[in-house]
């Protein structure tokens, strides 16, 4: 028999692998002042967006309200509201936010609207899977089980899918899962870095190019599109993609047809896209930096893959499986309780990726660091001067540079082009520091 979970408040974390549903209660707005006061608009998901955009689930019709302005979501078991980089901020009793929490009766300030929010009378079902792992991803946490409620849905169909989530979530391995799942499972899947490729370069990755197309073009090259014929197209970090390439992105996804650079004719192309990013492109939208048609575009599926500090009751499953090829007694002293306890302490900016790589070098040191001793900076008065100084001092710049990365990431909303801005560096050097770190 089915089972669910009720909400007692907002929602509830159900623990038991037998319940297949969770009810949250539902988000309701009252719009009290403004254009439309008086009008009501009730939740039908875990999260409503504002905004003046078509499409929204509460469009205002007001001048000062932008496109996509705030969104208010259930997480966790309490109502969150964040500022979606709208032009007049959000207001929350008066007090301008970027993120915070939300109690029934708030009043909250989009423009000249003043809206009043509540919980609903009824509840919204959330479907949660019965697996504990799709493809390459594992987890047996609310958040996870419910991503795999939705992708075992979209996976079968050519739905385009965006995946969104910070650095290290595991979003290209959730693209493989969808993948592997779907009926192209047989045919290839072509990745392309939108954020590591020049964009002089990327149009030429992306569609191809005839021969003499421009200097260096000395034979003809397919591109993604074509490479991927009857597969799938991931498009990493699709919020780095340049404008100028947006609309020729638009037009791949609508018309399923390509041109290569120099060449006269369209060719069809029959591929399934997935986009990946670590922004949230409808701040993008607003701030004029991403095509609003192609956001639409690409958000047919939404799936936001959570950071691995909402997720931590599934680190005995990652651990387990990302230690799998290991010798016995190595993957018996990292499953080993106390030292799941330890990890559990940690906030992991990194998430899997850098979960993964601690569990890397405790497999080859030993079990007994601390996951934060790879992230914090020394003072100098712990430096071991028994050692060679290159050494050490090799180890000491990439223990900070280690740290200032993090904090850099976190500072900018993991915007990669905004931190090597402001870190004021060549961004491709930034992705290299990246990948050096584990941290991308």
């Amino acid at each position: 028999m089915k089972q669910l979970a009720r909400a007692t408040a907002a929602a509830t974390e159900p623990v038991d692998p037998a319940v297949d549903q969770v009810l949250i209660r539902q988000l309701r707005l009252t719009v009290e002042q403004g254009h439309e006061a008086g009008r009501e608009v009730l939740s039908r998901a875990q999260r409503l967006v504002l905004g003046s955009a078509e499409g929204v689930d509460l469009a205002l019709q007001d001048p000062a309200v932008s496109r996509f302005h705030c969104e208010i979501r259930v997480d966790a078991g309490r109502v969150w509201i964040r500022d979606l980089g709208s032009r007049n901020g959000t207001l929350v009793d008066g007090v301008r936010v970027v993120e915070a929490g939300l109690d029934p009766g708030a009043r909250i300030g989009l423009g000249r609207t003043r809206l009043r929010f509540d919980l609903g009378p009824e509840h919204v079902r959330v479907a949660l899977s019965e697996r504990d792992r799709l493809g390459r991803m594992v987890g047996r946490s609310t958040a996870m089980r419910a991503v795999f409620a939705v992708l075992e849905r979209a996976a079968p169909t050519d739905a385009t899918i965006l995946l969104e989530g910070e650095t290290g979530t595991g979003k290209e391995a959730a693209a493989e899962s969808i993948h592997g799942a779907s009926a192209r499972r047989d045919r290839p899947l072509v990745v392309i870095d939108c954020g590591a490729i020049p964009p002089n370069l990327l149009e030429s990755e992306l569609f191809g190019h005839e021969r003499g197309a421009f200097t260096g073009a000395a034979a003809a090259r397919s591109g993604a599109f074509e490479a991927a014929h009857g597969g799938t197209v991931l498009l990493d970090e699709i919020g780095e993609l340049a404008p100028e390439l947006q609309p020729k992105i638009l037009r791949a996804l609508e018309r399923r047809e390509v041109k290569r650079i120099g060449a006269n004719q369209y060719v069809p192309a029959d591929v399934r896209v997935i986009a990946a990013t670590n922004r949230d492109l409808r701040a993008e939208v607003n701030a004029r930096r991403f095509r609003a048609d192609l956001y639409y575009r690409l958000a047919v599926v939404q799936v936001r893959l959570p950071p691995l500090r909402e997720r931590r009751d599934d680190l005995p499953l990652l651990v387990a499986s990302l230690t799998a090829q290991l010798p016995a007694p190595v993957r018996a002293e990292l499953g080993a309780p106390g030292f799941i306890d330890e990890l559990a302490r940690h906030s992991w900016p990194g998430n899997v990726r850098e979960l993964r790589n601690f569990l890397e070098r405790c497999a080859a040191l030993g079990p007994g660091l601390s996951p934060a001793a790879g992230a914090r900076c020394e003072e100098p008065s712990t430096v071991d001067a028994t050692r060679p100084l290159r050494d050490a001092r090799d180890d000491w710049t990439r223990r900070c540079e280690r740290e200032y990365l993090g904090d850099l990431l976190r500072r900018h909303g993991d915007n990669l082009a905004g931190a090597a801005r402001a870190a004021a560096i060549d961004r491709a050097y930034l992705y290299r520091l990246l990948w050096k770190h584990g941290l991308r």
